[in-house]
């Protein structure tokens, strides 16, 4: 049997947008305080003893907050084009944050985006 860790850290940003072509309030731009939650797993441990350490994927989960925190996402690659939906913030800060740590023993598994505390979107890549 293969060891297989899951490691989860979680982060924040609040940013305002807009979404086009919503039915609805939507419509018109408004903020969330976005909370993050990374989850990364790793299928070996280092001489320490730790798959990764906890401070590298905050910091990588950071580095992409921080382009998004305090910004009007509709003015932010790629959600310029694309609509700054949850469930496109979230396959976004996915595939950031695997490009950063994915690599023969750390893969990043899911990234789940709440927009409040009552709705979130996870995503995944399989």
């Amino acid at each position: 049997m293969n060891a297989r860790y899951t490691l989860k850290v979680v982060s924040d940003f609040a940013s305002a947008h807009t979404l086009r072509d919503y039915p609805g309030a939507c419509s018109r731009m408004h903020g969330h305080n976005w909370k993050v939650e990374a989850e990364v797993i790793a299928t070996q441990l280092d001489t320490v003893g730790m798959g990764i350490d906890f401070k590298k994927i905050k910091s990588a989960v950071k580095e992409l907050t921080d382009t998004l925190d305090h910004r009007y996402l509709n003015e932010i690659e790629p959600f310029d084009s694309i609509n700054p939906t949850a469930e496109n913030i979230a396959a976004w800060l996915y595939r950031g944050l695997s490009e950063k740590l994915n690599n023969e023993h750390i893969q990043v598994s899911a990234m789940t985006l709440w927009e409040t505390e009552r709705a979130c979107v996870r995503f995944t890549e399989e």
